[in-house]
C-alpha cells in the first residue's frame, strides 16, 4: 500500500466535514498533545458529570489522519461514560499496534483508520485526540478528588 492510499476517499470526507467545537468555556480540565514527528496538534477541554462527558471542546492542527480520529470523537464524545471511552483508547491503540479489531457501535467510523496500522509515523497524530482526552479526565478526576478532600 502506498501512502497516498491511507487518505481513502472517506478518511477524506470525514476530516473535510469534520465538526469544529472550538474550546469549552468552563471546562473541568484541559490537554494540549502534540506529535513530534509530524508537528499536529490538539488542545482539549472535557466536562464531567457523575462518570460521564457530559461537554467537550478541541482546537486542532493536524494531517487528515488526526482530523478524521478527531472529527469522530468530537461527534460522539458527549455522553459517553468515562470508563468506555478509556476503553475506546486502548482499542485504537491495539488496532494500530497490536492488529486489534477497529472500534464498533457509534465509533464504527474509526475503523477507516485501520490501514494506519501498517505506517508507524502515522500512529501519533492518529491516537493524538485519544491520548488527549484520556489526559483531560485523568485531570479531571484529580481535580475532583482534591475538591472532595478539601
Amino acid at each position: 500500500m502506498e501512502l497516498s492510499d491511507l487518505y481513502s476517499q472517506k478518511i477524506l470526507d470525514l476530516a473535510g466535514n469534520a465538526p469544529q467545537p472550538g474550546r469549552l468555556a468552563g471546562a473541568d480540565a484541559s490537554a494540549r498533545k502534540v506529535s513530534r514527528v509530524c508537528g499536529s496538534v490538539i488542545e482539549v477541554d472535557v466536562v464531567v458529570r457523575d462518570g460521564v462527558i457530559a461537554g467537550y471542546g478541541h482546537e486542532i492542527s493536524a494531517c487528515a489522519l488526526g482530523q478524521t480520529s478527531a472529527a469522530v470523537v468530537a461527534r460522539e464524545i458527549v455522553g459517553t461514560p468515562v470508563a468506555e471511552f478509556r476503553q475506546l483508547r486502548e482499542q485504537m491503540h491495539a488496532m494500530l499496534k497490536e492488529n486489534g479489531a477497529p472500534p464498533s457501535g457509534k465509533w464504527d467510523d474509526l475503523r477507516f483508520l485501520e490501514p494506519v496500522r501498517e505506517y508507524r509515523a502515522r500512529h501519533m497524530s492518529t491516537l493524538l485526540v485519544f491520548d488527549a482526552v484520556v489526559e483531560a479526565l485523568e485531570k479531571a478526576e484529580s481535580a475532583e478528588s482534591v475538591a472532595a478532600a478539601s
